[in-house]
């Protein structure tokens, strides 16, 4: 029965010698990807990327006791982050602080839903979001992201919208004029990171963007010449805070968390069944799981963490390097840890166009094209769905684009019930 509640329990039992050597290196190897993401995925939500390293650290480890899949890394992704962004940016919020503990109160709110929804063995519930309505919503999503980090890959000062339409109007209405250092440093940290992907996928291409834009500003004295950096990073692990919140506040938040539990579980349970499938050991529970994100997510809040699923990109990195249990998760989390209590001084002289250009080339990958074709030749009903989503995601917001989306899914499911296919096989 305890194994039920707590998973770790099982592998932990059958832990082998030869296992911690696969999950070392799979720790490794994933927190040298982590660390400049999580930084870079604190910029779309807005947050200083201190945030993104303290959501890759206490989730990443209550998941590892709780959760079901034993790839599955959990941290800061661009998707959650652009929801974090576009929902507080309809609020009317003056201070950065505020700001902060909203982002963490949001954290704490998602968590929530996710765990009654796990108590209450509602994991079916991502079946509502169909898999046009997820590829219309991630490619515009992509789109959204990547002209959001515009600003740092230009290095002028941009409207923050979650709307394409008036990212674009902002930019041609900029008359600041684009700071050229910033763009050649922004440009060839993603020419580096795409070659470095299809030369060896196992370098970790970020990590040496990474090296190499901050050795270039600081030898350089590029931050004196207008190059924004990522400045002065506290050290330290996060300290033990009680979210602040008022009951207004999670009326105006409720939205965009129940937004963010569904849209993070979706992500997490999609790339978790993916690695399952490689792995004959273990089963996924979509409801264990539902309790495992959650209380990721609530704990996660107390230690300054905002939301945070399982990452795509990560995961897969994660079982290529050969995890085998959520030893791998810890040992990631141990390296952010250290990193946070004695290396953040390293990143003062981090361009923040390096960051720009390491999301970019990450969500780009999230555009889905092939799947749009096929639809479009075999289905289309539903590629219709898939382009009411996307222009809605892009147009309207991206909350509005998802709902839009599942209506009109649900919608197609009770008109194909109302008329089903019959034929006479004689008389």
């Amino acid at each position: 029965m305890l194994k039920k509640y707590f998973p770790f329990l099982e592998w932990i039992s059958n832990y082998r010698s030869d296992y911690f050597k696969r999950d070392l290196l799979a720790g490794i190897t994933v927190a040298v990807l982590l660390i400049p993401q999580g930084m870079a995925y604190a910029l779309i939500a807005g947050l200083p990327p201190i945030y993104g390293l303290y959501a890759a650290l206490t989730p990443q480890i209550v998941y590892a006791f709780l959760g079901t899949s034993r790839q599955l890394a959990v941290g800061p992704v661009a998707m959650d982050s652009l929801l974090v962004a576009a929902g507080l940016s309809a609020l009317a919020i003056v201070e950065p602080s505020q700001y902060i503990q909203m982002a963490i109160l949001l954290a704490l709110l998602m968590g929530a839903i996710q765990l009654l929804l796990g108590l209450f063995r509602m994991g079916f519930i991502v079946s509502f979001l169909s898999k046009p309505v997820i590829s219309g919503f991630t490619s515009a999503a992509a789109i959204i992201i990547s002209f959001s980090q515009l600003k740092h890959l230009l290095g002028i000062q941009l409207s923050q919208s979650n709307q394409l339409h008036i990212v674009i109007e902002s930019i041609l209405q900029s008359n600041v004029p684009v700071h050229f250092a910033t763009l050649i440093i922004g440009v060839l940290s993603a020419v580096l990171i795409l070659v470095i992907k299809n030369w060896n996928r196992k370098i970790p291409s970020a990590l040496i963007a990474v090296v190499l834009g901050i050795s270039w500003v600081y030898f350089n004295g590029l931050d004196k010449q207008g190059v924004a950096v990522v400045g002065l990073i506290p050290q330290g692990l996060p300290s033990f805070q009680t979210p602040v919140f008022e009951i207004d506040t999670i009326k105006q938040l409720f939205p965009t968390a129940l937004t963010l539990a569904l849209v993070a579980f979706m992500e997490a349970i999609s790339v978790a069944k993916a690695i399952e499938e490689k792995h004959k050991e273990y089963t996924v529970d979509p409801n264990q799981e539902l309790i495992a994100l959650g209380s990721s997510n609530i704990v996660g809040s107390f230690f300054q963490s905002y939301p945070a699923t399982g990452g795509f990109s990560r995961t897969a990195v994660n079982d290529q390097a050969g995890a085998k249990t959520g030893m791998a998760a810890l040992i990631t989390a141990l390296m952010v840890g250290l990193t946070l209590m004695f290396f953040t001084h390293w990143f003062y002289y981090l361009p923040k166009a390096v960051l720009a250009s390491i999301i970019i080339v990450a969500v780009v990958n999230l555009i889905d094209l092939k799947f749009a074709i096929r639809l479009y030749k075999k289905r289309k009903d539903e590629f219709a769905i898939l382009v009411v989503t996307f222009l809605a995601t892009l147009f309207l917001g991206i909350t509005e684009g998802i709902v839009l989306g599942i209506v009109i899914s649900l919608l197609l499911l009770v008109y194909r019930a109302s008329k089903p296919h019959h034929a006479f096989l004689g008389r």
